[in-house]
């Protein structure tokens, strides 16, 4: 394989062009990050070998991926509108190639600036106090109480069945109060976001939540002007004695550029 064949370009987002080309020594491994325009739209990218970031190293392969947001979000500050691309992609050979892949899906490109033009990504994390609830649960149902409090007084191999019953009632109480409070935060959200996407798996959440119940999780694309509407909903859901919630962002809009259909 020739030299001029094992050239790359690392691209970190896909940004509406401005007046600066050059953003400095600020990418991975200080590596000089620029624009490679085509009209009014560029890629924000540094030159690197046509090969993946490869490391056995944790620390240097979280400091690269730290960096590679970091130039995102300075993306984000110095041309408000971006196009984020995950970690790691990089295009086999020089700016024309770029140039090239930028024209020939400006179309597709052009409409998403648009479509997130004003607004940011934002994680929402619903959180339950399971021994609250449960406190809540059998303070607002005297039947549970009755069967709680009768539970004492019963012979052994009784108590151990009625118990199996309120356990059984309590989880179903449980279900129940947390499925309500996703619905409500749920509705609120898709009010006022302009999208949202429920995550099925969180992969990492504070320390000073982790022991405690999950509610629901999800990442919401909401315009500039709404975002205090909905911060201040969530912190009155935060006030309440057995709930929590992370609010969290503003993020680039990863979760909801869609660059599937562009060709390379």
């Amino acid at each position: 394989m020739s030299e001029a064949a094992k050239e790359g370009r690392y691209i970190y987002t896909v940004v509406s062009s401005g007046p600066v080309s050059d953003l400095g020594d600020v990418g991975i491994e200080e590596s000089q990050v620029r624009l490679v325009s085509c009209g009014d739209i560029a890629a924000v990218v540094h030159s690197s070998p046509a090969e993946p970031y490869v490391t056995k190293d944790d620390e240097r392969a979280k400091e690269w991926v730290l960096e590679h947001s970091y130039v995102i979000d300075l993306a984000t500050e110095m041309f408000g509108t971006v196009l984020p691309f995950s970690f790691d992609v990089i295009f086999i050979g020089d700016d024309e190639v770029v140039r090239g892949w930028l024209e020939e899906n400006y179309d597709l490109l052009k409409r998403e600036l648009e479509r997130v033009k004003g607004k940011a990504e934002y994680s929402v994390q619903i959180f339950c106090d399971e021994e609250k609830l449960t406190e809540k649960i059998l303070a607002d149902d005297p039947e549970l109480q009755r069967l709680r409090d009768g539970i004492e007084n019963m012979p052994k191999g009784t108590a151990y069945l009625y118990q199996k019953k309120l356990d059984l009632k309590i989880k179903e109480g449980l279900l129940e109060e947390t499925a309500r409070l996703a619905k409500e935060v749920g509705a609120k959200i898709d009010e006022l976001a302009d999208e949202v996407k429920i995550e099925k798996k969180v992969s990492w959440v504070p320390d000073k939540y982790k022991e405690k119940m999950m509610v629901a999780a999800f990442s919401c694309l909401v315009r500039h002007d709404d975002v205090e509407a909905l911060g201040d909903f969530l912190e009155e859901i935060d006030k309440e004695n057995e709930s929590s919630v992370r609010f969290s962002g503003p993020w680039a809009p990863f979760s909801f550029v869609q660059l599937k259909g562009t060709r390379r």
